[in-house]
């Protein structure tokens, strides 16, 4: 196996275990901790806007790269076996029908109001600071 085809059944295996995250969130026997970090990963996955844009040179693609994949490895420790296995085959049978993904509208306002609150956090201590600078 190439390093090509790696990556590619690395990333299948991304995406399965992203779908199976959205699946354990609903599972009576996931425990609240997993629901709770599992609905922020599935959020943030799913989410059309990324907590960092694309746009911004290495940084935009690290979110993609590293953390949501360190992210999704985490939650999916959490779950139990039997969840995880459960979960997993729910998954799978949904890639291999859907081919899609869902989008996540929770995880956009999430994240649209998280950079809101960073852009509103920042213009208080640019404010603050400016303030400062005059006085000082």
């Amino acid at each position: 196996m190439g390093l090509l085809e790696a990556g590619r059944a690395w990333a299948r295996r991304i995406k399965r275990d992203a779908m199976t995250l959205w699946f354990a969130r609903r599972h009576p026997l996931t425990p609240w901790y997993a629901k709770a970090l599992g609905m922020f990963v599935v959020a943030y996955a799913l989410s059309p806007i990324d907590l960092i844009p694309d746009f911004i040179p290495v940084l935009g693609y690290l979110d993609d790269v590293i953390l949501l994949p360190a992210l999704i490895w985490l939650t999916v420790r959490l779950l139990p076996p039997q969840v995880l296995a459960e979960c997993r085959a729910q998954a799978e049978q949904w890639l291999r029908e859907s081919r899609g993904k869902p989008r996540s509208r929770a995880g956009a306002v999430a994240i649209v109001a998280l950079w809101l609150a960073l852009g509103l956090l920042l213009a208080w201590w640019l404010h603050r600071e400016g303030v400062t600078w005059l006085n000082g």
